[in-house]
């Protein structure tokens, strides 16, 4: 673990290679697991706001289940997160034959709304958790992203490499040029 400004940051993210295969995977962290995706208190409304221009691109069974608890949740361990269907998937999850999609991202990428999707989805596999003093920022392994494992080994793409654009949007431009000097010297074993 190591400190950079605000956040203490796992050398996992350093470590760890990782880059998504949805083609082996097919996107199961959208619909395994037993909780929704975490979301900052902003988020909350963004998802109110957008939530009439990203309805078109869900399944009906995404929006029975927003419409029904609302498009987002506290969860059980008092964490705001996105609503599931039948405590499984996302209730924003699209797909495309048996691969999980976002439909936020859909409805982003086809221009019409202005916001990509939770930053904690786009994180992934980095998890960060808010404390009052500072933030932590973990790897968070899990089997179902064996395919991510061996696909960013072969391509040598350490975790933070991968989710650049995310950290940048979740720390700033700043804190990322600093994570790549630690990278640095990490790599070079100072």
């Amino acid at each position: 673990m190591f400190q950079l400004g605000k956040t203490i940051v796992s050398e996992e993210i350093l470590k760890n290679e990782f880059v998504c295969n949805l083609t082996a995977c097919h996107g199961a962290c959208c619909v395994d697991g037993d909780a929704g995706a975490p979301l900052l208190e902003s988020e909350t409304t963004i998802l109110e706001e957008i939530y009439q221009k990203v309805k078109p691109f869900l399944r009906p069974e995404g929006i029975a289940a927003i419409e029904e608890q609302g498009t987002w949740v506290i969860g059980t361990d008092g964490t705001l997160e996105t609503p599931l269907i039948d405590n499984k998937d996302c209730a924003y999850v699209i797909f495309d034959g048996k691969t999980a999609l976002c439909g936020i991202e859909q409805a982003y990428s086809q221009g019409e709304v202005s916001w990509k999707k939770p930053v904690s989805c786009h994180l992934y596999p980095i998890r960060v958790k808010d404390f009052s003093e500072f933030a932590a920022v973990n790897y968070d392994e899990w089997e179902i992203c064996d395919p991510a494992c061996s696909l960013g080994k072969e391509l040598e793409v350490p975790v933070y490499k991968f989710v650049k654009e995310a950290l940048i949007r979740r720390f700033g431009e700043n804190w990322y040029s600093e994570l790549e000097k630690v990278a640095e010297d990490f790599k070079s074993g100072k």
